[in-house]
């Protein structure tokens, strides 16, 4: 079976069982042959998860696996793997410029999340506005001196706990790794 990574996989996988076959280095890799004749490219997403994130277009269906950078529920940062809110943010920024919203006589490019349901443009577009709001929220809280307990009382994704943090402990989680992703930003 092979397994495709980015570099950055590998190095901080190495002697363990599951490494990938074949990785690399660049933004992106157009795999060679095709598969069932469509063009498949793999992107990576620098420092958004973890700092080995990529996602798979497959160009003839416009198709995109996000991986763990979109899904129906607040995001994972490992920061301690590379991972951080800017660079979360940046990854939907990225991908929101390469999807098209349906239209007319075209359907618009399909998004198979790492979990959750399938989505599209404004799906997409709904999510990103989400975690950049959550994101701007405590970071001015962080800017008025409050402590992590502080910001997490404070209930900062409140408003969009119904809809992404249907896991109880889901918000205080995600503020959590905000707060440090912030942090490390210092």
């Amino acid at each position: 079976m092979k397994i495709i990574a980015h570099q950055g996989v590998q190095d901080r996988l190495l002697n363990t069982p599951g490494q990938p076959t074949d990785t690399y280095f660049k933004g992106s890799v157009k795999l060679q042959p095709y598969f069932n004749r469509e063009g498949i490219e793999i992107l990576h997403v620098p420092s958004a998860h973890t700092d080995g994130d990529s996602i798979v277009w497959f160009r003839g269906s416009d198709v995109i696996s996000t991986g763990d950078l979109y899904g129906d529920h607040y995001p994972v940062i490992d920061v301690e793997k590379g991972g951080s809110i800017q660079g979360v943010i940046d990854g939907l920024n990225d991908l929101l410029d390469r999807v098209f919203p349906e239209n007319v006589s075209q359907r618009g490019t399909l998004l198979i999340p790492g979990h959750g349901r399938i989505g599209d443009y404004s799906d997409l577009g709904y999510y990103q506005n989400m975690v950049t709001i959550i994101r701007d929220r405590i970071q001015d809280m962080i800017k008025k001196g409050m402590t992590l307990e502080a910001v997490k009382a404070a209930r900062p994704t409140f408003d969009y706990d119904p809809v992404y943090g249907r896991n109880p402990d889901a918000p205080d989680r995600f503020v959590e790794q905000v707060y440090r992703s912030l942090q490390n930003q210092k």
